[in-house]
């Protein structure tokens, strides 16, 4: 896609949510500070609400943090060293002497014990949490007992069943639907008349189906339209949306690595791997396919050079999401190059 993605550009604050009842929770929590789990499918728009109350309550952006679940607790103890978030916590005598578990405890525990750079707490939101180990969410319980009062945890999970009864207890749920197609075109009308796309009933209402209740791909899907057909009309989705494929979506994952996004961008390599039941070798294939027709020649030849050793990392058999994800940040350290 060209230009910044309309899922960055245009983040709903707390009144621009669609749902009636996740907007009452979040004012409650805005006058009530308190630890939630915000639950309900993909691309039902659980960030971006989680997003929507940090900006209500927070007066800088420093003091919200975000913690992809599978991310943080499946990096290596070199890897969380070397992310920018969490290499101050940690010494290399500590990461030598540590165990995985203990040096992601300990990095959970200092993130949750800094002050907040301003206003009374701070907001940690843990995101796709279905995926935390029971020994860790042990962990997370300690640590919200210890320093609940400077900072407020945010759980968002597809899964709520999957935490341990001592953190679902200490938490406030915010249920959050699959948005009707009512309310997915609604989000995409007010978003068309910022952007001064032309558009018709009929196109918003195809795309907003072709989504099949993901707010997130509505909104991707949308952008995609306008920018190959100018406008947002039934023929002009239903040509736009018919060719789209693996590619597209390996574009967008780029694009949303590439403006620092990595949510976004993991969030699209989860379709591709889980949903879409692609190998992680194919979607190493996939993206330096799309980035041939998306980089110069000195920027392709340095990702040529990093997808290398990722491929030599996924034929070791191990993580494949893990290892992609790696390629994702180096692609937004080459975006920052440039």
């Amino acid at each position: 896609m060209e230009g910044p993605l309309w899922t960055e550009r245009h983040q709903p604050d707390i009144a621009d949510l669609p749902q009636e009842g996740v907007r009452e929770n979040l004012r409650r929590a805005v006058q009530e500070p308190m630890n939630l789990v915000v639950h309900g499918p993909k691309g039902a728009g659980k960030t971006a609400a989680v997003r929507a109350l940090a900006r209500e309550t927070h007066d800088n952006e420093a003091d919200l943090i975000e913690l992809n679940v599978a991310d943080f607790f499946d990096s290596t103890k070199k890897e969380l060293e070397e992310d920018d978030r969490f290499g101050r916590f940690i010494s290399a005598k500590r990461r030598r002497e540590s165990s995985k578990a203990d040096l992601v405890n300990h990095v959970l525990k200092e993130s949750a014990s800094y002050a907040p750079v301003a206003g009374e707490y701070k907001t940690i939101l843990l995101d796709n949490a279905e995926g935390m180990r029971e020994d860790f969410q042990q962990a997370l319980r300690r640590v919200m007992e210890q320093y609940y009062e400077a900072t407020q945890f945010v759980i968002a999970t597809r899964q709520p069943s999957a935490l341990i009864p001592p953190i679902r207890s200490r938490c406030f749920p915010v249920p959050v639907r699959a948005p009707a197609q009512a309310e997915v075109v609604g989000v995409l009308e007010s978003i068309a008349e910022a952007e001064e796309a032309d558009y018709d009933e009929d196109g918003l209402a195809y795309v907003a189906e072709a989504a099949e209740g993901d707010l997130r791909r509505a909104v991707l899907n949308a952008q995609t339209t306008y920018e190959q057909e100018g406008e947002i009309t039934m023929q002009a989705a239903y040509e736009t949306l018919q060719s789209v494929g693996v590619d597209e979506r390996v574009g967008e994952m780029l694009a949303a690595a590439e403006a620092g996004e990595f949510t976004d961008a993991r969030s699209t390599l989860d379709d591709l791997l889980v949903d879409a039941g692609y190998s992680g070798n194919e979607v190493l294939e996939d993206v330096l396919t799309v980035a041939r027709s998306r980089y110069g020649e000195s920027k392709l030849a340095r990702l040529h050079r990093l997808a290398g050793g990722i491929d030599m990392d996924l034929h070791e058999g191990t993580n494949d999401r893990l290892h992609v994800s790696h390629l994702l940040a180096e692609v937004g350290e080459l975006a920052d190059g440039q």
